[in-house]
């Protein structure tokens, strides 16, 4: 019976880990051609309403979103957690009293530390930081795709737009940990096994907007997140970069040439352990000066290079391990 119930749970893992990679890599594409298709057929007047819904509806992924506690609970999420397997560890307090922006690295191909401990209930963020809601933020694009939208904001995804996050942090309160993956598309070209690279240096809006709202810096780092793929690394000036570059300043995200474990497509099962550091604590400007960004952009910088040196080794890296930050 045990052995029954081993073998079906890594089934549950294994089809957590599909429909996430498919929600990843194709549902966005699959919700746009229903809906379009669907204006070909008898049933049009369903595309119609939406699509006047959807006008309404526009702004809503810069003002607060739509969350879902029931999404965001599924038990999908904990089989997804479970594959890898995915851990939290927290090393400071976050009070609810305050605000703050998680800067995450690095982005992976997938960012699965990311979502998995940030837009969802599985890793246990809610138990460690009471009070506290986290929030993940990402391509403001991804919230113009009919229905897809709709469904990330359900996990309580936000536009990462400047709107949208001035919208939380100044409307929604207290007790708001808006998380950003810094080094965006840029970062996942760089991500591979046994490299630590993150991009940031010229990456400063984080930091501006943190000083505007006086929300506190907390640096991410998900140790085992370049390990889960093997991506093809085109060189710089080659045909496939420059393809990259190209979709990366058109749509805002560059494509990724990648290999996984079974079949080649999924994920190898490589432990991601997130380490959230202590926040680093940022005044309010209205409006911050140059010196100011940048002296909390180095301050961030720091505090990051030595949260990722001293959880290196405790995370699965060995003491000769260094993070490149470019």
């Amino acid at each position: 019976m045990e052995q029954d119930k081993t073998r079906w749970k890594l089934i549950l893992e294994t089809l957590s880990a599909v429909q996430w990679e498919f929600t990843f890599l194709l549902l966005g594409v699959t919700c746009l051609t229903l809906v379009v298709s669907l204006m070909f057929t008898s049933l049009w007047p369903l595309s119609a309403l939406y699509f006047v819904w959807l006008v309404k509806d526009w702004h809503t992924p810069e003002r607060g979103g739509r969350r879902s506690e029931f999404v965001r609970n599924w038990r999908v999420w904990g089989h997804l957690r479970d594959y890898f397997p995915i851990k939290l560890v927290k090393t400071g307090e976050l009070s609810p009293k305050k605000n703050y922006i998680l800067g995450i690295h690095p982005h992976g191909i997938m960012c699965a530390g990311g979502y998995t401990c940030f837009s969802t209930e599985s890793c246990g963020f809610a138990e460690a930081f009471p009070g506290v809601r986290s929030t993940l933020a990402v391509l403001n694009g991804l919230f113009r795709i009919p229905l897809f939208r709709d469904y990330i904001m359900s996990a309580g995804l936000l536009s990462v737009s400047r709107a949208s996050l001035a919208h939380v942090l100044s409307k929604n309160g207290k007790g708001n940990a808006l998380a950003i993956v810094i080094g965006g598309a840029e970062e996942s070209l760089c991500s591979s096994p046994g490299v630590n690279t993150v991009v940031m240096r010229q990456r400063k809006g984080f930091v501006r907007i943190a000083l505007e709202y006086g929300a506190d810096l907390v640096p991410v780092y998900s140790f085992g997140e370049n390990e889960l793929f093997r991506q093809v690394i085109f060189s710089e000036g080659s045909v496939g970069r420059r393809l990259q570059d190209l979709c990366k300043r058109i749509f805002g995200f560059a494509p990724c040439l990648f290999l996984g474990d079974r079949f080649a497509l999924l994920p190898y099962r490589t432990p991601i352990t997130t380490v959230v550091g202590a926040p680093i604590a940022v005044p309010k400007r209205l409006v911050p000066t140059k010196e100011e960004v940048d002296h909390y952009h180095s301050l961030y910088m720091q505090s990051l290079s030595k949260l990722f040196h001293q959880h290196k080794v405790s995370c699965g890296l060995s003491e000769s391990h260094e993070l490149r930050i470019i």
